[in-house]
């Protein structure tokens, strides 16, 4: 398959404090598999320091576009692409708003994480606290109701993982798209892409983000689609980027999105590839 007109976008450095290998690493494992462009999304800093412990430190910052930057110069031979991954948590915009203006961006992810303060739903030592099938449609709906204020509120490129709480393998009874589609028109509204994440299949779900069944929805919807990777390691860039252009032929798209300065081109999916 040729992967040279495919894009990976949503990567991480070790500045986040959960991946390896300098952005370099990554941008030329992008060269050496074929893609034509890579970009970089590390998780965005908090206001407050001691946020979390999965993200760069707000001093951390003008390190993080230097990083980026020496990749680009070292490996001319692909575009890449400077972005951030940002939390969206309810009211805060003003945040949102700040991280938007520090950098010249090609592009920003929206992602949710938490659906209340010190519970984000994608940490392993969270796990207990999923323990019925109440339990299970409560924290599907907070989620839900968080990623369609996300995909509505405009300030992204793209949003990321869109059913990340399946990760542990936790699914609601019954038709999901009651959750799906308020997310679905929140997006349509404000023009954002949505990605297909491949890291699902190496989680506990097995199943990429977003469900196909969501894929169809957007497609049919018109949304824009990116394919990314999530890598927290360089030989994670493209990881499976065969098996989900094959997923998104099959569900209607033609088309995969690129960003550069914020502004998104249409470029279409590699045919012939095999299932």
């Amino acid at each position: 398959m040729d992967l040279g007109k495919l894009a990976d976008y949503h990567t991480h450095t070790p500045l986040c404090r959960h991946a390896e290998g300098e952005p370099v690493d990554y941008a030329r494992h992008a060269v050496k598999i074929g893609l034509g462009e890579i970009g970089f999304s590390d998780h965005c800093p908090a206001r407050e320091e001691e946020f979390d412990d999965w993200r760069m430190l707000l001093r951390e910052f003008p390190d993080y576009v230097s990083r980026v930057e020496a990749a680009r110069l070292a490996v001319p031979e692909i575009a890449v692409r400077l972005g951030l991954e940002i939390d969206y948590l309810e009211n805060g915009e003003p945040w949102i708003e700040q991280l938007s203006s520090m950098a010249p961006y090609d592009y920003l992810i929206g992602s949710v994480h938490y659906i209340a303060p010190g519970w984000d739903i994608d940490n392993p030592k969270w796990i207990g606290r999923w323990t019925g099938i109440a339990e299970i449609e409560d924290i599907w709906s907070a989620y839900w109701r968080l990623y369609a204020q996300c995909a509505r509120s405009g300030y992204f490129d793209f949003i990321a993982h869109p059913d990340l709480p399946k990760k542990f393998g936790h699914k609601p009874d019954g038709d999901l798209r009651r959750f799906y589609e308020p997310a679905i028109e929140a997006a349509l509204v404000s023009g954002t892409a949505i990605e297909i994440n491949t890291s699902g299949w190496h989680n506990d779900c097995a199943e990429q983000y977003p469900a196909r069944q969501f894929l169809e929805m957007m497609n049919d919807a018109g949304i824009p689609l990116v394919i990314s990777s999530d890598a927290h390691a360089p030989g994670d860039v493209g990881r499976d980027f065969e098996k989900a252009t094959c997923l998104a032929l099959d569900t209607g798209f033609t088309h995969s999105t690129r960003f550069e300065k914020r502004k998104k081109t249409l470029v279409a999916l590699p045919s012939g590839v095999s299932a």
